[in-house]
């Protein structure tokens, strides 16, 4: 896991062709508003995000975030202990996120 400053994550998801872009939030967080081309795995739904974890290709790199970033830096710890080689914590989370949204 590596933790990423909101410029530093949006640079390297630009320049990245095997990048996935991953929200952790709930579905009420992510009704105001999330990253284009997110994938949702609410990782608070337990049982459900380690289902859904482990259907993703590990080959994959994994640009993960939620509200504040530390769900994501807990998702992303879990990832690598599940055969993840790449996943990229956005520090700051959405509360700093000053991109797109959709």
């Amino acid at each position: 896991m590596q933790n990423l400053t909101q410029s530093q994550w949006r640079a390297q998801l630009q320049q990245d062709d095997n990048a996935v872009i991953l929200d952790v939030r709930t579905d009420m967080e992510v009704a105001e508003g999330m990253i284009p081309n997110a994938l949702q795995i609410n990782i608070q739904d337990t049982v459900g995000f380690m289902e859904k974890i482990k259907q993703l290709d590990t080959s994959k790199n994994y640009y993960v975030y939620c509200r504040s970033g530390g769900r994501s830096g807990q998702a992303c710890m879990i990832m690598n202990s599940l055969g993840f080689q790449n996943t990229y914590n956005l520090m700051g989370g959405m509360m700093e996120w000053d991109g797109e949204t959709v």
